[in-house]
């Protein structure tokens, strides 16, 4: 009997899903700003019940329903603390009362984590004098470059530090009692930070063929002298749990913190090309004081919560890109089959299939899977058809042509190895003709990589999204999260947005709104069956099961889908990811109002849940609403399904610390679902108290568990 999970699959090993799906939904969904076609209002029911409404800063349930806090940002965790924005959770049983909880931790919001920093820890750093002196530097410095004994390098160092120690990931032990999950602190728990290895010793292992790069001497670019040990994991963001108990966690925006291009083996560009930046808002670079080479973070990490001295093993095999979740199908007999989204605009699916079989999918010698196999790139057709291209040596040169992509203009844009390979890095290209050019060039990706056969796979696997990008591969509209269904053998992809960025952007012919929009911001949701079922299969087909926006334009009524959970009846939940900066903007009227922009009229972001079966199906109902600023992640069912874990991440990114309850009024032109326009009074807190909730309390990222009253199941 095979068992699949994904990356929401934080349920214990072996727990099977029930057989019945739910005939109706058994909470009265959250009041949104926003009216929805499920109110069963009328339109001038609609405009009267909607022409006021208060935002609240707090995380807002169902009647019924309650939260308790168990960890925030600075609680003692093991010998270090609880990061800063924490996200995915994963929930892995040792007993029907007990298990452990594994949270990654994204990254800090630099204005409010400084605001608040001395407040929450107890001591202080000098941000006023290193950014007085970077003041006539543009705010940054390649600090790696100076003395070990200059006074500037060392209050660097101090804040780099400080702010990698609230990244990456952490283990705590949790315990069911009185009605909730407290915290029960046991030799297990632990933190594995941004700076793990650089003086404890604590260093992360590696496996595939990416250690064959990271050892090789007389390499093209930067060397960092630790062969194959790592300096600690950042920017972790969402993550999955195997049938085996272990957790995979998925490093994201690495490029914020050290150098993302490579050379043509693969080795990483110097620290200077990623300066330390230090401004009123943002502290990022906090690799280059300690030279962290670029090319041994963007990967997907693994961790064995029971295991105390496990500090995490980063799997090559799976690839290095902006990985933002993974889900796996785990079936006896079978290949393991690993996917994973690169969440940037343009982005791509990717799928790790192992060499050998899964013998007992519960078994922890299945992390030895993860050494060997073939890593694939998703190629999606207009007629629901799809096809895995394998990113090896021998693969033809075929690049993405900007005229597929949606661009900020009429013109596309798609990132490519730079055809000049002693420079390395990458190149961006606006016109197909540039595609075909190097197309010419290049025949196969082993045209565009050096090394020996093992070394030459690992520097495509270390620059796999501009691989992806000359293999063909489909660009894609912000793969978000990836969720595996068992009852289905489905696999869930959550595409945040479908708008164009700096170097690149979506498919204009696939990822279009209900009506042909592009490009559409309010993204959408995936299901992709493999062919016959198989984890290997080369074939696939897509639809799409959900999309975003507002009703009166055939949208659900959220906006940006982000983290997805598929619950024991085989049903989804889902949180959004709107942009902070969107939250609840005034928009007094609609006229040339852009659709980032309007994303304003969807207030704070939000839970939901999804029937995928029975009456509801292709319906959605809101779950919950954040507090102010933030975004609610790691949605984690416990095996019971009477707890949903959850995780509010940068409340207060943009107001910082409310003071003195503050709030102000904003007028906000809205829609009833049938498309009328009336404006709506919306009273906005600024800044957030969040989870404290007293005035002046500062706002941090904290962990919550959720229940019902009665103890029942939560639907």
């Amino acid at each position: 009997m095979g068992v699949a999970t994904g990356m929401a699959a934080c349920n214990a090993p072996g727990i099977k899903p029930h057989s019945s799906s739910k005939a109706t939904i058994t909470f009265k969904p959250v009041q949104l700003p926003i009216p929805l076609a499920i109110d069963g209002l009328s339109p001038e029911q609609q405009m009267e019940t909607f022409k006021a409404y208060q935002v609240i800063d707090d995380l807002v349930l169902p009647e019924d329903y309650i939260y308790n806090t168990i960890a925030a940002w600075g609680d003692k965790v093991g010998d270090s603390r609880f990061g800063y924005n924490n996200d995915f959770v994963s929930f892995v049983g040792t007993s029907s009362d007990s298990g452990f909880l594994t949270i990654n931790f994204e990254y800090i919001s630099g204005q409010t984590w400084m605001q608040t920093y001395e407040q929450v820890l107890g001591k202080s750093l000098p941000f006023a004098d290193v950014q007085s002196a970077l003041r006539q530097r543009q705010g940054q410095i390649d600090a790696f470059a100076l003395s070990a004994e200059d006074p500037l390098k060392r209050g660097i160092e101090a804040i780099a530090k400080e702010g990698l120690i609230d990244q990456g990931i952490g283990v705590i032990t949790i315990q069911f009692q009185k009605g909730k999950w407290v915290r029960k602190p046991s030799p297990q728990d632990r933190r594995i930070t941004g700076i793990s290895g650089l003086e404890d010793g604590r260093h992360l292992k590696a496996t595939g063929p990416g250690t064959a790069v990271f050892t090789k001497s007389n390499k093209l670019g930067y060397e960092d002298n630790l062969g194959s040990r790592i300096i600690g994991t950042f920017q972790n963001c969402a993550g999955g749990t195997t049938p085996w108990g272990t957790v995979l966690s998925a490093e994201e925006n690495f490029q914020d913190q050290v150098p993302e291009p490579v050379m043509a083996d693969g080795s990483s560009f110097d620290p200077s090309h990623t300066p330390f930046v230090l401004t009123e808002d943002k502290v990022d670079g906090r690799g280059n004081p300690f030279g962290l080479a670029g090319n041994k973070y963007g990967w997907m990490v693994e961790v064995d919560p029971s295991n105390p001295k496990d500090y995490g093993t980063k799997h090559t095999w799976l690839g290095r890109y902006r990985h933002e979740a993974v889900a796996m199908q785990v079936v006896a007999g079978q290949p393991l089959a690993v996917y994973s989204g690169c969440d940037r605009r343009g982005g791509h699916l990717y799928k790790f299939v192992s060499a050998g079989n899964v013998t007992t999918p519960t078994d922890k010698a299945n992390s030895k899977l993860l050494k060997k196999g073939m890593l694939y790139g998703a190629q999606l057709n207009l007629d629901g058809t799809g096809k895995w291209i394998p990113l090896k040596a021998n693969t033809p040169i075929s690049p993405v042509l900007p005229s597929q992509v949606i661009g900020k203009s009429d013109t596309g844009q798609v990132t490519l190895p730079n055809p000049d390979r002693q420079q390395g890095g990458h190149i961006t290209i606006s016109s197909d003709q540039d595609a075909r050019s190097f197309k010419k060039t290049f025949k196969t990706l082993s045209d565009l990589y050096e090394g020996n056969p093992t070394e030459r796979q690992g520097a495509i696997l270390i620059d796999a999204h501009y691989a992806a990008n000359a293999a063909g591969v489909t660009c894609l509209a912000r793969p978000e999260d990836t969720a595996f269904d068992t009852k289905q053998n489905a696999l869930f992809i959550a595409f945040t947005s479908g708008g164009a960025g700096g170097d690149g952007g979506p498919d204009r012919q696939i990822f279009q709104g209900p009506n042909g929009e592009t490009p559409y911001e309010y993204g959408w949701i995936m299901k992709i069956i493999e062919a016959d079922d198989n984890p290997a299969a080369s074939q696939f087909r897509w639809t799409m099961v959900a999309v975003g926006g507002e009703p009166a334009q055939e949208g659900l009524g959220f906006a940006n889908p982000d983290n997805l959970e598929v619950d024991s009846q085989g049903d989804l939940w889902m949180v959004t990811d709107m942009s902070t900066s969107k939250h609840n903007l005034a928009i007094p009227n609609r006229n040339n109002v852009d659709q980032s922009k309007l994303r304003g009229v969807f207030g704070n972001n939000t839970a939901w849940y999804l029937p995928l079966t029975g009456a509801y199906a292709g319906k959605a109902f809101p779950f919950a609403i954040g507090p102010m600023d933030s975004e609610l992640c790691g949605l984690c069912l416990h095996p019971n399904q009477q707890t949903l874990f959850l995780t509010a991440q940068h409340p207060g990114e943009a107001g910082g610390i409310r003071q003195n309850m503050a709030s102000e009024t904003r007028e906000i032109a809205m829609l009833t679902t049938d498309g009328q326009e009336f404006i709506q009074s919306r009273e906005v807190p600024i800044g957030s108290n969040w989870p404290g909730k007293k005035a002046t309390d500062p706002p941090k990222p904290a962990l919550v568990a959720i229940y019902r009253q009665d103890g029942k199941t939560l639907v």
